[in-house]
């Protein structure tokens, strides 16, 4: 065993009793050594030079104190040369009577002056100061090269005007000695320079280099004729005698170049001075000019300063951009500048890069000259924020680019200019734009944040099942008046333009004409009422004590006076006046307020609405679509009319009971036979598993029960589960809905919920095909595979096959998003070039199916089902260039394509994040719209189709009352389908006459047995119901020659040669093959190689002879029309389910893309 205690070393000696018991203080006195730091520091010369030079502070006040020792030296030097006259002095130099030549000069009144002994003294006083101080800055500045000191050009003037001074000291007779002390005006030029520079160092604030080189123009102007005064007023002491201020009007004459010549030098010194002046003058001031010109171009290209004056004293938002380009900002300035309270706001732009001719040519208008500044800088530099008083600022506008081919990255830099913001200003709002959803949660500290694709996407979705919604919600976001095409010479763009003026609006209840006297009584009450007696929609409130808006709460929900009504009308109920009539009129109006347009007789009307009866209500659950409205059966209508239920001011609870929604059995399945139930996939209702990206909303949808294979969701390859290759073989029930993207971004996942929510019936989902251009990753693979009947396929748009295989024979609707890969265009506007061509490809093959596109610059709206040859085309291009001119915000809103929402730019929604500055909700009430967001008792946005059976209701009003009283729906507007038009009231309608006439006596003239190609023209009205496809099919040159053929065939004999009859027979199909035609064979001809059937294919099938439009919240006497599709806010089925026999049928069609019924579902 090892001895321990020999191992623990011996203490020291010097450790004994008394040090254990004091501590170690005499082993720490011997052995530690304070180390002083920066002891250079403690000298005498570094503590002066701390002083006088390094310390920001002092230093400021040495050369504020230099500074006015200067202008006192040249105050005392003006003083003595008004107390001084040559002529009172003794001496020949003195005589008035003297004469002065060239050759001579009496050199006396040059050297000496007349100086009394006070200010002698203050002279002598300031020259010592002077004098100590230029030595000790010269001792304290020396660093080893004493001629560096001596020969500064600062350094002589000062020994100069200084040492003669201190030797009058020692000899009297030099005091009166002439000393220039004027050129101390150039020691205080220098002073004041570094004195403005320590003053930006001292107070840790960047001056404009602007300020600084016009602070040096000004005073080297100022030293230059302030020399050039003094030294010809002493020079000419031996000539004219000139006074001061008869030398400040000589050189105020010379250096003007005017030149008058009544006050000239007379001596040679006094002019060699005035010579040397000039020379000075023209290098030193075009130097100081050329510089001040080079920062004034600089400043125009990097913009001023926004003045903390202004600042405070004025409103004004920033708008941070990577790139200002005139879309965007004429987009923001229109749709900024809009509202009232706005009009006092200034917007300065914060952008990196220099201003664009476009923007600058703009900025010059005066309109926005005096509201608009721009600065060229970086959020990142907290001096480039402080230039744009962000900290001051109302709001801050941050704007990803869009137009950048990595959008991630794009988003990266929109991220660290929020934080930025954020870090400099935190009390500032901030409105975001985010392009990516994955890189949303980096940016939730925002006030007010904008997904760029979550939002497109899920716009994109809502087309397939409620037509033109991407219209709708365009319309909704955008300010305007209404009174877009109200010149229009057709009634549709009248309505059109009207109804597009309706937006979303705000206001507390009790404090409302519209909505106080509705105050305890139901949603549904409150909403058909008030658009019945004001026009105005009520969609949604908002509790007091709630943050969470509530779109169609339903009829159980009680007004309140706290409640925050949201309603959309054409104004805000702020900006309406009330007009009140008599008791008569509100009689009349009240009897026919739904049927003004009918113009029936009142004792008609009121004999076709019957009796109004109650309809009961029964306990069964009802499912999800809402109640099918039904007309009375046949003998119900012998016995009474048609009928519709009043509004109940108060809901009948007993009548409304919760329903199970979430249970796998509903009413879809009630009217399948046994073994499409039993063959039919099991589908629940929940919440997906997976989400793509943080931050998503949760939404309730259509599951299945196990999640699919990775290998089944592959459309066009079989695997060991799946043997189908294409998508006739799945046999789908539904049609398709196929989305041709790039990539499989994260933001497709918010195509697929909408499409899959719990409140969509289970009989009406369309199965999912995603076209994409490079496989998808798994991450999106686990995203997906819970939901039902969704697929994905690796192809290209612009491939035939693939198109073939993907099943667009099959599909409702065909989306095609831009791509990012197009962003990378020599000319911005081209990047939608191959995505134009692509479906203008798609248009011609497959005529009858529901094209949707998102295009990035709303521009290229107009090329869109591009038909070079189609007038009413053309009429409606010269309408868009009218509305442009009058400066309106939507002037393609009349383009087909986007009228009928076939046609969509992000951009667009661009005004959404801008009308949040003003509108706080309008972000919520979107997503809610879009069912981003599902908030729970809040509705949802769905569609339904009127058929020939709903006429009977005959007005909009009634219809809102139909709704309101039984399924308790909210109806926002029409999307209305009717043919094509064209007046002939436009200037060249005469012309488009006669080319119609033209077209239908050739096309009367042939043989119309074949009734696909058969067209019928009414010739009593000056307008055609056709397309301009007939055109291409026939063209005319065509036409004549075949009418040519068939004269010289009757007048020919005929041969009975079998042979020539079948060689004519065959030239003769050739000849009236179409256009059409040759491409359906080219289509037919691809899927019998690819070995598909083309039972499917609809070759002649042309629905492009229709136009379609929204109506947005329209009168309630707009008559109803066959065919129409009614936008509804539909109550959330999970808060209660009321339940009901129903007296009137309209089908629901939330898969009416395009406005087809879902009759024309295919087998496939």
């Amino acid at each position: 065993m090892v001895d321990l205690e020999n191992e623990v070393p011996p203490l020291p000696p010097r450790y004994r009793f008394r040090d254990l018991l004091l501590g170690d203080q005499g082993w720490q006195a011997d052995d530690r050594v304070q180390v002083e730091f920066y002891v250079n520091e403690n000298t005498f010369k570094e503590r002066l030079k701390l002083f006088f030079i390094k310390n920001q502070r002092s230093s400021l006040r040495i050369r504020l104190f230099n500074f006015s020792l200067k202008l006192l030296s040249c105050l005392l030097y003006i003083i003595r040369v008004l107390l001084d006259d040559p002529r009172e002095r003794n001496g020949c130099w003195g005589c008035s009577n003297q004469s002065h030549n060239v050759t001579y000069i009496e050199r006396s009144p040059i050297i000496w002056v007349d100086r009394s002994l006070p200010l002698w003294g203050l002279q002598v006083t300031v020259a010592l100061i002077s004098f100590f101080e230029t030595m000790l800055l010269a001792y304290l500045s020396y660093k080893g090269n004493i001629w560096e000191q001596i020969l500064r050009i600062s350094f002589i003037l000062e020994m100069i005007n200084t040492v003669p001074f201190i030797i009058t000291i020692f000899w009297s007779p030099l005091r009166n000695l002439f000393i220039p002390v004027f050129l101390n005006c150039w020691l205080a030029k220098h002073a004041l320079e570094n004195m403005i520079n320590d003053l930006h160092r001292a107070i840790q604030r960047t001056q404009s280099a602007m300020f600084n080189q016009v602070l040096i123009l000004i005073s080297t102007l100022l030293c230059l004729i302030f020399t050039c005064i003094c030294g010809i007023q002493h020079l000419e002491r031996a000539g004219n005698n000139l006074t001061l201020f008869d030398s400040l009007y000589f050189c105020i004459v010379t250096f003007s170049t005017v030149g008058f010549g009544d006050v000239t030098p007379q001596i040679w010194p006094s002019k060699l001075l005035v010579v040397i002046m000039i020379c000075v003058a023209l290098v030193v001031l075009p130097i100081q000019f050329e510089q001040l010109a080079y920062l004034w171009m600089e400043r125009q290209k990097s913009g001023g300063n926004y003045s903390r004056h202004r600042a405070q004293t004025e409103k004004h938002v920033v708008l941070c951009v990577t790139s200002l380009k005139i879309d965007l900002l004429m987009d923001f300035l229109n749709e900024f500048y809009a509202h009232p309270r706005l009009q006092d706001y200034y917007v300065v732009i914060l952008c990196p890069t220099e201003m664009d001719l476009q923007v600058r040519r703009v900025l010059q208008i005066p309109m926005w000259a005096q509201r608009v500044i721009y600065l060229q800088g970086s959020a990142l530099k907290d001096q480039d924020l402080l230039r744009a008083k962000m900290d001051d600022a109302e709001a801050c506008f941050i704007l990803s680019s869009r137009y950048e081919v990595d959008r991630t990255a794009a988003d990266h830099q929109t991220i660290l200019r929020a934080w930025a913001v954020k870090d400099f200003a935190p009390k500032c709002p901030l409105y975001v734009q985010i392009l990516k959803p994955e890189n949303k949660f980096h940016v939730k500290f925002a006030d007010h944040v904008v997904c760029e694709e979550e939002f497109k996407y899920a716009m994109l979705a809502l087309n397939c099942i409620c037509p033109a919604t991407s219209t709708l919600i365009t319309l909704l976001v955008h300010t305007s008046r209404g009174q877009d095409g109200h010149q229009s010479h057709e009634q549709w763009q009248k309505v059109y333009g009207k109804c597009s003026g309706n937006e979303v609006y705000h206001i507390k209840m009790e404090e409302s004409t519209f909505f106080t006297e509705f105050e305890g009584k139901s949603f549904t009450y409150t909403s058909f009422h008030a658009h019945k007696k004001y026009g105005a929609c009520l969609i949604g409130v908002k509790r007091e004590e709630n943050k969470n808006i509530l779109l169609n709460p339903g009829p159980r929900y009680i007004m309140s006076s706290t409640d925050i009504c949201f309603y959309i009308n054409i104004t805000k109920e702020e900006n309406s006046a009330f007009i009140k009539q008599n008791e008569q009129s509100i009689n009349s109006i009240s009897n026919t307020i739904y049927h003004g347009a009918s113009r029936l007789p009142v004792h008609s009307i009121i004999a076709s609405m019957g009796t109004v009866a109650i309809d009961l209500q029964d306990t069964r659950c009802r499912p999800p679509a809402g109640p099918t409205l039904t007309l009375p059966s046949d003998g119900a209508k012998e016995n009474r009319r048609p009928s519709i239920a009043p509004v109940l001011e108060v809901a009948d609870v007993s009548s409304i009971q919760a329903c199970d929604l979430l249970s796998d059995h509903s009413e879809d399945e009630a009217n399948h036979s046994d073994e499409e139930v039993s063959s039919a996939p099991e589908y629940v209702k929940g919440y997906p598993p997976n989400s793509p990206y943080i931050g998503s909303s949760p939404t309730l949808c259509h599951l299945l029960q196990e999640k699919v294979p990775f290998c089944c969701l592959r459309l066009d390859k079989g695997c060991q589960h799946n043997y189908n290759e294409d998508a006739k073989a799945y046999g789908f029930r539904n049609k398709l809905i196929i989305v041709s993207a790039e990539t499989a971004g994260n933001g497709l996942y918010n195509f697929i919920v909408p499409l899959r929510a719990y409140y969509r019936p289970k009989k009406e989902l369309n199965p999912i095909i995603l076209l994409l251009d490079n496989p998808p990753d798994v991450h999106f693979l686990e995203a997906i595979c819970w939901f039902p009947m969704v697929y994905y396929m690796v192809g290209s748009i612009d491939n035939l096959d693939d198109l073939l295989r993907c099943g667009v024979t099959f599909a409702a609707n065909m989306v095609v998003v831009d791509k990012e890969s197009t962003m990378s265009a020599e000319e911005d506007y081209m990047a939608d070039a191959k995505t134009i061509v692509n479906v203008q490809t798609l248009f011609r093959l497959f005529s009858s199916l529901s094209i949707i596109t998102e295009l990035t610059h709303p521009a290229n709206m107009r090329f869109m089902q591009f038909r070079a040859k189609d007038c009413y085309s053309l009429a409606l291009s010269k309408l868009e260039k009218k509305e442009r001119e009058k400066g309106s915000n939507l002037a393609f809103m009349f383009r087909q394509p986007f009228a009928a929402g076939r046609v969509f730019s992000i951009s667009m929604l661009d005004t959404l994040l801008y009308q949040s500055f003003v509108k706080d909700y309008m972000i919520s009430i979107t997503r809610l719209l879009l069912g981003l967001d599902t908030t729970p008792g809040s509705g949802f946005l769905c569609a339904m189709k009127i058929t020939e059976d709903d006429l009977w209701i005959r007005t909009y009003g009634r219809l809102y009352q139909k709704l309101c009283s039984s399924s308790g729906d909210i109806p926002i507007g029409i999307y209305r389908t009717e043919s094509q038009k064209l007046t002939t009231s436009e200037p060249h309608g005469s012309v488009l006459r006669r080319q119609s006439q033209v077209s239908i006596s050739v096309e009367d003239w042939e043989d119309t047995k074949d009734t696909k190609e058969h067209m019928s023209y009414c010739t009593n009205h000056y307008h055609r119901n056709s397309t301009s496809s007939d055109q291409s099919d026939h063209p005319l040159l065509r036409r004549k020659s075949m009418q040519w053929a068939r004269r010289l065939s009757r007048k020919a004999p005929k041969h009975s040669n079998k042979v020539t009859e079948r060689i004519n027979r065959q030239r003769m199909t050739l000849c009236k093959r179409s256009e059409r035609q040759e491409l359906a064979e080219l289509v037919k001809t691809r899927m019998k190689h690819l070995g598909l059937s083309t039972t499917g294919y609809d070759e002649m099938n042309d629905h492009q002879n229709t136009l379609s439009y929204i109506l947005i919240n329209p009168s309630p006497d707009m008559r109803l029309e066959l065919n129409d599709v009614v936008y509804l806010i539909r109550p959330d089925p999970l808060a209660y389910v009321p339940n009901s026999k129903p007296s009137l049928k309209i089908s629901v069609c939330n898969n009416s893309g395009g406005g087809q019924d879902t009759k024309d579902d295919t087998q496939l």
